[in-house]
């Protein structure tokens, strides 16, 4: 399981690069569809599909022929990303966040479980790498105490809750 501290950053997401050294250079930009900001010393960088610890490595090295004080730093801004929640909850389809969300949380945002759920085996279908990781995560240990291990997701993960077959 994830925690939120390494989600990596995405398009749509508003960052702040800050250059302590040089306060003229500081800029605040949202990630374009492309993956890109632009930088007044560099120009285009890759951000999306980074952490914020790498974006500011990568742009303190980009930069560093050009710097007095090697020093960057990274913040986001804002960040919203979706999932996407289907199956046997109340309300399935995209569910838009703007904080670490967890699977339990985007269900409770999906409006919740319908009586029939099986919350032993709820999938979870991330995107890695060009491929399809699944995740079965047993739901009831959550809710009933036996887990306090949250499931983090990701932006663009789909969950799908199964009915449970009598």
């Amino acid at each position: 399981m994830d925690s939120p501290e390494s989600l990596n950053l995405h398009e749509g997401d508003v960052v702040k690069i800050a250059f302590p050294g040089a306060p003229s250079l500081d800029t605040t930009q949202q990630i374009r569809r492309d993956g890109k900001i632009t930088l007044p010393l560099t120009g285009e960088v890759q951000a999306a599909g980074l952490t914020p610890a790498a974006l500011e490595k990568k742009v303190a090295e980009l930069c560093a022929s050009q710097l007095v004080s090697k020093e960057v730093s990274v913040s986001v801004i804002s960040s919203t990303y979706p999932v996407y929640v289907s199956g046997a909850v109340l309300h399935a389809g995209k569910v838009t966040t703007d904080r670490p969300i967890t699977l339990l949380q985007a269900i409770m945002e999906a409006g919740g479980f319908t009586d029939s759920a099986n919350l032993k085996a709820v999938l979870v279908v991330r995107q890695e790498g060009g491929k399809a990781h699944n995740y079965t995560v047993n739901v009831q240990l959550l809710l009933s105490g036996k887990s306090n291990d949250p499931f983090y997701l990701k932006p663009s993960d789909s969950v799908y809750v199964p009915e449970t077959w009598y």
